[in-house]
């Protein structure tokens, strides 16, 4: 969500209006949300975003507000996220986690280098580095995704060919998951240059925690791979979690237009994504108001 939050903060920007800006900067063990996760609340202390639900989100909106009266340019809160912590920045939560979260009041009449500073894109994994990925990179760019560009050919993967982009040079596709880390947020994107690499791909990324997962191919190919994921113990419903063929039905053939149809489906996927965020943020927060009215 933080690329909408982004576009919310330089709009109070514009209009005057203060705010402060909670952001998770370092995560350590099974904490709620990664690093990056934020959440916006303006002077009327509406809320965008979330840091996590429960406690986590209770405990930082309270400083939210407090931060927002005091207009301190920023403070830094350490929170221990275990039911048997006691003490300072202590919270009787189950994840077992530590989380830090930095809280920036932002003066819209002297923002300072917040609106260079505050530029938390979406990451994009991109597997496989041919023509279609060469279209798709920069267009993915310019619609705030971070991109990484993973293939088994140095000469497909590199600055050269991906100048803005980060990229990645695997030995083999069975190994391509070892040097990222996807999360729940991020967007994974099959087009390397074959079946069998994107059997590889598709069998690892399925098990990995994700956004959108999609994969380019025909109807005809991709239910093949499916039968043989299906027989080596991939559910129904995993499979069906797969946006494929990847990209909305345009009509597309070029490798531009099929940049343009993938594009277009993570813009919707993404925006579905954000909502669902943001609905979860709510049921966590009223399941926890529930939990201290028993207590």
């Amino acid at each position: 969500m933080a690329d909408k939050i982004s576009y919310i903060a330089r709009k109070f920007i514009e209009e005057n209006v203060p705010f402060v800006i909670a952001e998770v900067i370092e995560t350590k063990g099974s904490a709620p949300r990664k690093r990056d996760a934020v959440l916006l609340m303006n002077f009327e202390e509406k809320t965008w975003g979330t840091v996590g639900g429960g406690l986590l989100e209770a405990e930082t909106e309270r400083h939210c507000r407090e931060q927002l009266k005091t207009k301190e340019p920023l403070r830094t809160y350490e929170f221990i996220l275990d039911e048997a912590a006691t003490g300072e920045g202590a919270l009787e939560m189950g994840c077992g986690g530590d989380a830090t979260i930095q809280i920036r009041y932002v003066d819209p009449q002297n923002p300072g280098t917040f609106v260079e500073d505050f530029k938390t894109s979406s990451q994009a994994y991109i597997f496989g580095g041919g023509h279609v990925a060469l279209a798709l990179d920069p267009v993915l760019r310019h619609i705030d995704f971070e991109t990484t560009i993973i293939d088994d050919r140095a000469e497909y993967a590199n600055a050269e060919r991906f100048p803005a982009s980060r990229t990645i040079v695997c030995d083999n596709f069975d190994h391509c998951f070892e040097e990222i880390e996807p999360d729940e947020d991020s967007f994974l994107i099959i087009v390397t240059r074959g079946h069998r690499g994107d059997l590889q791909v598709l069998r690892q990324a399925l098990r990995k925690p994700h956004a959108y997962l999609g994969m380019i191919g025909s109807r005809h190919k991709n239910s093949v791979l499916f039968e043989q994921l299906s027989e080596e113990g991939f559910t129904q419903e995993e499979l069906d979690s797969v946006y494929a063929p990847i990209g909305l039905d345009i009509k597309s053939e070029t490798p531009e237009e099929i940049a343009i149809s993938i594009a277009a489906e993570i813009i919707m996927v993404r925006a579905d994504h954000d909502a669902e965020q943001g609905e979860e943020a709510v049921k966590a927060r009223h399941a926890e108001s529930l939990r201290a009215l028993h207590e």
